[in-house]
């Protein structure tokens, strides 16, 4: 049941509350004739800032007054009451970043070209974002609102870049003051809230390396279980970014560093029964050093930073062979095609397509693409883009072309470059499937 309570259209209407992009039809939206480009402003008195604050407001309540600004400009008053749990069938508005206010000496953002797309230029610092997607946040300018949000709300996990726990390394790396490089008491906050915490750190050679980073580990450990994890990740270069300050990660920087974080492990697991710290897939494949067993990495509490993904992707990869070999596939004539990927996960694939190869007379070529757009020591397949696949349209093979997912903006068949897929397609004279390897699964499976 609901009943509505209009008020006449206004003048310079404001930007307040949360759009909706979407109406299922036949739901509670649709019934109560909310549509697409309505913004709702209250739920019961409570504002709206993003949808975030619509779920929470909307949680568990069964009896609501929304107070909802048609794009007509009218001001309705909906009070409604619903099933418990219940789902309204709305779609709302992306969350537009808060926008970092540190100068991060590695920051990715100086090292696009200057053509790049301009959302690559966005420096987030959102602890929504943080919350929903597992980007990294500094806490540097966290504000009061933001902090008693997350409690309020329980916008948990949060994932927070510490870089190093010594003061000085983290302001020289942040670009900013002591003071506000000390996050400590936030941090503190957070964890006695019960918020959990997962803490990142962009390894930067002769910065926060060696006893820097020894510390910087031990120190987030002490609070286990409050901080979950350390994810430690190389620096990356482009050749756009010639900032003196910075050293390019080499193999024998690697080496020692797994050297060094392998004895810390070694015993942190036997304190804490985790590793704790662990280091990001490319410091090992840098190294020409082999990827961890799967219980080395837990639950992969940061496997979207690249940490573990490789050994997850293997151990998804045994199970396809496992389930083609139950269901006793074999490849037809035509299942042949070309899989690219960055140069540093090229090899990895390699021995696992020609195990495939070998097991069911499929015809896949694995090609490493060199990363021309961006350049430098940029060699995973995810910032690769479409002028780079152009650019190798001469080594297509087979009736089809394979690229990783990550290639393509999250809500969009768009590359890093502006590139839409169907353009690339177009141009290599093949389709081009952006896939996971349960879809690789699907294609060649199709295929007979």
């Amino acid at each position: 049941m609901y009943e509505f309570a209009v008020t006449p259209a206004v003048t310079n209407i404001r930007r307040r509350g949360v759009e909706i992009s979407e109406v299922t039809p036949n739901s509670l939206g649709a019934e109560i004739d909310l549509e697409s480009g309505d913004r709702i402003i209250k739920v019961n008195g409570r504002v709206v800032r993003d949808y975030l604050d619509f779920r929470f407001h909307t949680a568990g309540e069964t009896e609501l007054v929304l107070e909802v600004r048609k794009k007509s400009g009218e001001d309705w008053e909906v009070e409604l009451e619903r099933a418990e749990g219940e789902d309204f069938g709305l779609a709302f508005e992306q969350i537009v970043p808060r926008q970092c206010a540190n100068a991060c000496i590695f920051c990715f953002c100086n090292g696009n070209p200057v053509d790049a797309r301009p959302s690559l230029f966005i420096k987030d610092e959102d602890v929504r974002l943080s919350f929903l997607y597992g980007n990294y946040t500094t806490l540097t300018s966290i504000t009061e609102d933001e902090m008693r949000r997350i409690v309020e709300q329980r916008l948990s996990p949060q994932y927070v870049s510490v870089h190093a726990t010594d003061l000085d390394v983290r302001a020289y790396l942040l670009g900013i003051d002591k003071q506000r490089a000390d996050i400590s008491g936030r941090l503190a906050r957070l964890l006695d809230a019960g918020i959990e915490v997962h803490a990142q750190v962009v390894l930067c050679p002769g910065i926060n390396d060696n006893e820097v980073l020894k510390k910087t580990i031990f120190d987030l450990a002490a609070e286990f279980p409050r901080i979950t994890s350390v994810a430690i990740v190389p620096l990356g270069l482009t050749r756009y970014n010639n900032d003196p300050r910075l050293t390019r990660v080499t193999p024998e920087f690697c080496r020692n560093v797994i050297d060094q974080v392998t004895d810390i492990q070694k015993q942190l697991h036997a304190k804490l029964g985790t590793n704790f710290a662990l280091l990001g897939d490319e410091i090992y494949l840098r190294a020409g050093r082999r990827i961890p067993a799967r219980s080395h990495y837990g639950d992969y509490p940061q496997i979207e930073d690249g940490v573990g993904m490789v050994r997850s992707f293997e151990n998804e990869f045994a199970a396809l062979v496992r389930k083609l070999e139950r269901e006793q596939w074999t490849s037809a004539s035509n299942t042949s095609g070309t899989i690219f990927t960055g140069t540093l996960f090229a090899p990895v694939l390699t021995k696992m397509i020609d195990k495939l190869n070998a097991r069911f007379g499929t015809k896949l070529v694995v090609e490493s693409l060199e990363n021309s757009y961006f350049g430098g020591d940029v060699s995973v397949a995810g910032l690769l883009t479409g002028q780079d696949l152009v650019q190798a349209r001469e080594r297509v093979t087979g009736e089809f072309v394979c690229i990783p997912r990550q290639m393509l903006k999250s809500d969009e068949a768009i590359m890093l470059d502006g590139m839409k897929l169907d353009e690339v397609s177009r141009t290599l004279g093949q389709p081009v499937h952006a896939i996971n390897l349960k879809e690789l699964a699907t294609l060649l499976l199709s295929k007979n």
